[in-house]
């Protein structure tokens, strides 16, 4: 998953992630952009990206339970 790019630095998991993270909430910068076109592997941000939305879905439903059984609600 490591993918050297134009200035010799990595392309590793955490970057990854976090150009994931930021495109999700629509705040990803056009330098990040720009990397992760030339020098990502779109596998690797399809796959993160889909474990971050499957996390995001399980936090709402998790919240949603927590807040329904503290109203009573089954």
């Amino acid at each position: 998953m490591d993918q050297p790019n134009s200035e010799g630095t990595k392309v590793g998991l955490w970057a990854v992630a976090k150009s994931v993270g930021a495109a999700f909430f629509g705040v990803q910068s056009s330098k990040n952009r720009e990397r992760d076109f030339q020098h990502g592997k779109a596998s690797h941000y399809i796959i993160i990206g889909a474990i971050l939305t499957l996390l995001f879905i399980l936090g709402v439903w998790s919240a949603v339970v927590i807040v329904m059984k503290s109203m009573g609600v089954q």
